[in-house]
């Protein structure tokens, strides 16, 4: 199952790719380009084709009495003395009864029905044996499998979900503001309003842990998201021991999208991890109560861990975390307030939302 809980998507995308698969072979093979026999012999024609065929060759013995074009025509149908013997028991017309089992006598080395071992139940239970279900019993069954795995593969999914973050009502409004990006020294001149306040929390042996949180203003419209996932882990791969998280924020009037990299002590003071984690963000030393800023266009969002506790492993010391919670602040720009609203009204009409 680590599979599934590692990349759901990707299971989930194999098993709608073989049923939609099995769905386009069966109706390309059944609908649009059936199989068509070629060369087939008396055989494999359909019982009454067979019948129909048998009764022929019948009518044509009894006017020409050729036994050389009755064994022609029968030539590669080894169960023929046999059919044409049930045909003749199931026959009314005793005329065409009699002509029946001629052409079986014939066919079979002047051996009568009785002779040749006639058993109209043997015939009956291979015709059954033909019609067999089983290979639609094979195919229904694959396609429950199908459908069990996907129905899995969405259940895990809605666990990992729910066990993420949860995002609360605007009730919970932060009552401090955001911390300025800005010089220090300077005033910061773009006064931001809460929107909400997310918390996220990861523990030793969530491996596939990656929330995000959608951000909307009072009015329901989307303003961007933010969100936390491991960014980098050391040692074992099951479970990982996440030695850096990144914590990110999208801003839909923004063209980039801000990450931060939050690293464990011993990470931020490997040379070389650090300069592998570089590209992927700023890097940040984890401090308990440390607030962490990411600012976009018209976005601005704290990052605050409010707990975190090291591993205690064989791996060095302080280099991968055993738990840690975050909590997001969402914030907008002042300059973003619909109409011009003034800050305190804001905050009004979101703590009554």
């Amino acid at each position: 199952m680590d599979i599934i809980q590692e990349r759901p998507k990707l299971v989930l995308g194999l098993l709608l790719s073989l049923v939609i698969g099995i769905g386009l072979g069966i109706f390309y093979g059944w609908v649009i380009n059936p199989v068509e026999w070629t060369g087939a012999g008396p055989r494999d024609l359909a019982p009454a084709d067979q019948d129909r065929y048998l009764n022929l060759v019948a009518d044509v013995y009894s006017h020409e009495n050729n036994v050389a074009k009755v064994q022609d025509a029968l030539r590669g149908w080894p169960e023929a003395s046999l059919r044409a013997c049930e045909l003749a028991a199931r026959t009314a017309d005793p005329a065409t009864a009699d002509r029946l089992r001629a052409i079986a006598f014939v066919n079979s080395n002047q051996q009568t029905c009785e002779q040749i071992g006639f058993d109209p139940a043997a015939i009956v239970a291979e015709e059954e044996e033909d019609s067999s279900p089983v290979p639609l019993l094979i195919l229904g069954l694959l396609l429950v499998i199908v459908v069990g795995g996907i129905l899995l593969v969405l259940n895990r999914r809605s666990e990992v979900v729910g066990r993420g973050a949860v995002r609360p009502g605007y009730d919970d409004v932060p009552t401090a503001g955001p911390i300025s990006s800005g010089i220090a020294g300077e005033e910061d001149e773009q006064v931001t309003i809460p929107l909400a306040r997310f918390r996220t929390s990861y523990t030793h042996g969530r491996d596939i842990y990656d929330d995000s949180f959608s951000i909307e203003n009072a009015n329901g419209d989307f303003l961007g998201e933010c969100g936390v996932g491991i960014s980098e882990s050391i040692g074992s791969e099951s479970p990982k021991n996440v030695t850096a998280f990144e914590v990110w924020l999208f801003d839909k009037n923004d063209i980039r999208t801000v990450t931060k990299v939050i690293m464990s002590d011993h990470a931020f003071f490997d040379d070389a991890l650090k300069a592998k984690l570089a590209p992927k963000g700023e890097p940040t030393l984890a401090r308990e109560n440390e607030t962490i800023v990411l600012e976009t266009e018209t976005l601005i969002i704290n990052a605050e861990i409010t707990e975190m506790v090291y591993g205690d492993d064989e791996l060095p010391p302080q280099s991968y975390f055993e738990r840690i919670t975050i909590e997001l602040s969402a914030w907008a720009k002042e300059s973003q307030l619909d109409g011009g609203a003034n800050v305190e009204n804001r905050v009004d009409d979101l703590m009554s939302y």
